[in-house]
């Protein structure tokens, strides 16, 4: 993995006082992706990660030393039948641009590698967009494995509230 960056920077599970700054690095994560739920989707997502992380994940938040949000990572937890084992999917990776190239974002992929064995989670596993190729050299860079599969999706109907 790369160097620490030459700004201190702490990494922490998120916790409700976080969730404002924290969307304000999802937004930008969506944006990136051109995605656009909204924010009351997104905090309800914190929260459900904030109320059982130990069934469904954790996300995770970097600061400066003053304090001001950096980057995110979520890591939720599945099993993989081909492994027969748990595993951690990183579903997301976030660094603000100016903290880019800093080794933050490899610190964050190393904290959801420690979080993925204290949970006993054997694999980190993660994808990214096929023209983000930035993100594609660091994780080569830090010796990830690339995978060949193919992604589909399906969206299912969802049955109206009463």
């Amino acid at each position: 993995m790369a160097a620490e960056p030459s700004t201190p920077a702490t990494i922490a599970v998120v916790g409700r006082p976080d969730f404002s700054d924290l969307l304000t690095l999802a937004r930008a994560y969506c944006d990136f992706y051109h995605a656009s739920p909204t924010d009351a989707a997104l905090t309800t997502l914190f929260e459900a990660l904030c109320q059982d992380p130990d069934r469904e994940g954790v996300q995770l938040i970097a600061r400066d030393a003053a304090g001001q949000a950096l980057g995110f990572a979520t890591l939720y937890w599945t099993w993989s039948t081909t492994l027969a084992t748990r595993i951690g999917v990183m579903n997301d990776l976030f660094v603000v641009p100016k903290a880019r190239g800093s080794g933050l974002a490899e610190r964050l992929i190393r904290a959801c590698s420690e979080h993925c064995t204290r949970r006993g989670a054997t694999v980190l596993a993660w994808q990214t967009a096929p023209d983000n190729r930035r993100a594609q050299r660091l994780y080569e860079r830090i010796g990830a494995i690339r995978e060949e599969w193919i992604d589909y999706s399906l969206p299912v109907p969802q049955t109206p509230e009463e």
